[in-house]
């Protein structure tokens, strides 16, 4: 591997473009959501060529590519350039032009929505969030990928190209470019070093990285350091929404299952998480609070100010740090697995809707504007090697997080009620056995409302 690289203007950049704004359907507002995932984590293979095929004379049509951020290459980097180069000569083969539409992120699905029940999709291309997706093909208004790509297609073979993203409702409609990506467990290392913790990765190494011993850290972390009464480290931040969804999957919980349509507020693994979660918060007290509300986002960046020895956040909400740091999968919890480490509910893809004409035509040009020469060893290399400076981190997040994560789609579901689960335990300090059973026939109602 090539030595790592620090931060760069092009790494912040792109960073921001990947940032989305919004809020849930539990009163919340949402976690931005991360780069798009990818279902390949496989190191890239060398580029092939296009399904073989006479151009198509487009007769100067332009192909509309939609998210709320630009997704045109900045031609930053070479990887860019290639592809900058290769838009280029996709557009003259075909006699046709990419337009790459950047629409506010609240204004997004309220303008996707309208034009397609107008039977004039905005774009031809739309990068959309699965939170939305889920609700949009229950209504007939995305299509499935088998829909517009064959046999011929990089995508249905190789699929270094485009990759299908993880299906939804039991199909598969999203695609994306391979990348390596995941929610792992972050750490700061000055802060270790200086408190003389003991080191995550080796007990992930070790096989001992499991709640207990993550719980063990955390309290050794929260200490009055300077002896006048008041806590100057403390283990652990984050949003308890987050934080709650991702120790769940940890434990081989689930919050809801979109496709056999039930709520796993009651499953044993599920309320367990909950009543771990509500240790940490309540009982140990090892998680940094830094506003009135402990269910606020805003603590989902409360680790930035560098009194916090571990925190759940994406890759891309860690520029401009002041401290070193780590990355190590969540720890497994007790009925848990190490297949499944996080809750994937942040996730987004790209999507055709219904109404582009020659779907298949569209999606044929977009995938050849990929096939240019392969300048990373894996997917997403350089873009890690932008936001890590330690070689095993990057390694941690390829091998071990990435395409570890479960897709949550609890947000696609109206008023669904993991919001007020959270908020009853963790600020009203109830039962967690007792909230369950209280938030069941409201998440069963949501649960039937969805599509119709």
């Amino acid at each position: 591997m090539r030595k790592m690289k620090g931060f760069s203007i092009l790494i912040l950049c792109f960073m921001f473009l990947l940032t989305a704004c919004g809020g849930g359907n539990n009163g919340n507002n949402e976690a931005t959501t991360p780069p798009a995932s990818d279902a390949t984590n496989a190191p890239a293979a060398e580029a092939t060529d296009a399904p073989a095929a006479e151009p198509v004379d487009m007769g100067g049509r332009v192909i509309k590519v939609a998210a709320w951020w630009d997704l045109k290459p900045a031609g930053n980097t070479a990887s860019e350039k290639a592809r900058l180069e290769k838009i280029a000569e996709v557009e003259k083969k075909y006699n046709m032009k990419f337009e790459f539409v950047n629409v506010p992120f609240e204004e997004y699905m309220p303008k996707f929505t309208a034009s397609v029940l107008g039977g004039e999709p905005f774009a031809d291309i739309l990068q959309m969030e699965y939170k939305s997706a889920l609700p949009a093909i229950l209504k007939g208004q995305l299509l499935k990928l088998s829909e517009y790509t064959t046999a011929a297609n990089n995508i249905n073979g190789e699929a270094n190209l485009l990759a299908k993203t993880p299906s939804v409702a039991g199909e598969d409609y999203g695609f994306e470019s391979p990348g390596t990506y995941g929610i792992g467990l972050h750490y700061n290392r000055d802060l270790f070093q200086k408190l003389g913790l003991p080191d995550p990765k080796e007990l992930y190494e070790s096989g001992q990285w499991n709640w207990d011993k993550f719980l063990e850290v955390a309290k050794l972390a929260t200490k009055d350091n300077d002896n006048d009464g008041k806590i100057d480290t403390y283990g652990f931040s984050g949003w308890a929404l987050d934080v709650f969804r991702n120790f769940t999957y940890a434990n081989g919980g689930f919050v809801v299952d979109e496709t056999a349509k039930t709520q796993g507020f009651t499953d044993p693994k599920t309320i367990e998480a909950a009543e771990f979660v509500n240790r940490m918060y309540n009982v140990d007290k090892v998680v940094r609070i830094k506003g009135s509300n402990k269910t606020a986002w805003d603590e989902y960046n409360t680790f930035k100010d560098g009194d916090v020895a571990m925190f759940i956040t994406a890759a891309w909400n860690l520029g401009g740090l002041t401290f070193d740091l780590g990355v190590v999968p969540m720890p497994t919890g007790p009925q848990g697995d190490p297949s499944i480490t996080f809750a994937d509910n942040a996730l987004n893809a790209k999507f055709i809707p219904k109404g582009v004409a020659d779907a298949q035509l569209v999606y044929q040009v977009w995938e050849e504007t990929y096939d240019i020469p392969q300048t990373e060893e894996f997917p997403s290399q350089e873009w890690l090697e932008g936001i890590y400076t330690h070689e095993d981190d990057i390694l941690i997040t390829r091998d071990h997080i990435s395409g570890t994560g479960k897709v949550l789609l609890d947000d696609s579901f109206p008023e669904f009620p993991t919001g007020l689960f959270v908020e009853d335990i963790i600020v009203n300090n109830q039962s967690v056995t007792a909230t369950a059973e209280k938030v069941k026939p409201l998440a069963e109602a949501s649960i039937g409302k969805l599509g119709q």
